[in-house]
């Protein structure tokens, strides 16, 4: 018909307009296929608000790149200003990671028990109490009357009558502190009806009383209020440290600097000249080199080892058997001569035993058909040979008396 041929590009160009208009939808992936470029899985990304959210009161740290390493064999290898350190990201001080959302949060715990319960922590030690709750001298919020009264007794009318030896405090009348006839000494406070006890961050001592802490101690220097160094003359503090030292161009962490290239280390800690600072000591260097030091006294294994009291061991999984014992990560050894048994069993005589069909193979139960496969490569040939020397040094190589 006439006009058919208009009609159709009419109804062609419309259909193109509609399909402009349609957002595309990405067609589904297949199983097991992965997803590049553009394509990206609802979620995956954050918005810039939520990022720099996110960010907020995030540090970089830089720590002792060993304190990393997680396999005996593995170099140890960090991203930091040199190779022996790493940098993470963490917390700035006065912040912690909320469990729930993983941000930084202000932190309370160091001035009201339990990180500010029953209130807000608006910023790093900054408790605010909510409605119907106060502040006591711990630094906790309490509840206020008609609900309940430290150390006194809500009336009707919302009045607070404290107990004998107590004293309504002065700033708020919501609750009621001890109370102390004669009064306390300097840095003291009244902890119970007529007793004295140091201050937070202060501690007895016989000859001055109630002085500060600080910790670590200050070096070169004097505590002169809790974790508050004041420096002798001729020496300095550096940039978020409190400790009072010599100029120096080390590290020193863990220790602070006697001179220039001195590094006094803390109780606990020997220095290192790699990170040029003071790493923590353990027993046996956690059992010949197995795990890692973390901290005086406490080590963190590598892989395919456990702690066993104080020292890493190797863990064999199945166990050695009576007659054997375990020399490093699933491998055995017989006695008494140590001969390696993978994949099989020690005999009383000492020996490896296989299971039927399986041939013993330098420290190793295998299947005939598979030996050749032990030796494919450059890297398995090189280990072989170091196990072959082990092997004859343990059967044979004792019966020679060498020069």
């Amino acid at each position: 018909m006439p006009g058919n041929g208009n009609c159709a590009e009419a109804l062609l160009l419309r259909m193109l307009l509609l399909l402009a208009a349609t957002p595309m939808l990405a067609a589904e992936p297949a199983a097991g296929k992965e997803l590049f470029g553009d394509i990206h899985v609802s979620g995956e990304f954050e918005l810039l608000s939520q990022t720099r959210e996110r960010q907020q009161h995030l540090c970089q740290r830089e720590l002792p790149a060993i304190f990393f390493q997680t396999h005996k064999e593995l170099p140890v290898r960090g991203n930091g200003s040199t190779i022996y350190y790493h940098r993470i990201e963490q917390c700035c001080e006065g912040y912690r990671p909320d469990p729930y959302s993983g941000h930084c949060v202000p932190d309370c715990e160091q001035t009201s028990p339990y990180g500010c319960r029953n209130g807000f922590c608006r910023g790093p030690q900054r408790c605010e109490c909510f409605a119907e709750f106060v502040r006591n001298e711990q630094g906790a919020c309490i509840h206020t009357c008609p609900i309940a009264c430290q150390h006194g007794r809500c009336y009707l009318n919302g009045t607070c009558a404290c107990h004998t030896g107590y004293t309504l405090d002065e700033e708020t009348h919501l609750f009621c502190r001890a109370h102390c006839p004669k009064g306390c000494g300097t840095h003291e406070e009244c902890i119970a009806p007529g007793k004295c006890d140091c201050s937070a961050g202060y501690r007895r001592t016989a000859e001055l009383g109630c002085q500060p802490i600080c910790a670590p101690d200050c070096g070169h220097g004097k505590c002169v209020a809790p974790n508050q160094c004041e420096c002798f003359p001729g020496f300095m503090k550096r940039p978020q440290r409190n400790v009072c030292e010599a100029k120096c161009y080390i590290n020193c962490e863990n220790g602070f600097c006697e001179s220039r290239l001195t590094c006094h280390c803390r109780a606990g800690y020997r220095f290192d000249g790699n990170t040029t600072s003071c790493l923590p000591v353990c027993p046996d260097n956690c059992g010949h080199g197995n795990g890692v030091c973390i901290a005086p006294g406490i080590c963190r294994c590598f892989q395919g080892y456990e702690l066993r009291g104080s020292s890493c061991e190797p863990k064999c999984v199945g166990n050695c058997g009576y007659y054997g014992k375990c020399l490093a990560p699933n491998v055995c050894g017989c006695g008494p001569d140590g001969q390696l048994c993978v994949q099989g069993s020690c005999d009383a005589t000492g020996h490896c035993q296989c299971a039927t069909g399986w041939t013993h193979y330098v420290g190793q139960c295998v299947e005939p058909q598979n030996i050749m496969q032990l030796v494919s490569n450059e890297r398995q040939r090189r280990k072989h040979n170091e196990d072959f020397k082990y092997e004859f040094n343990t059967l044979i190589g004792r019966i020679f008396i060498w020069e």
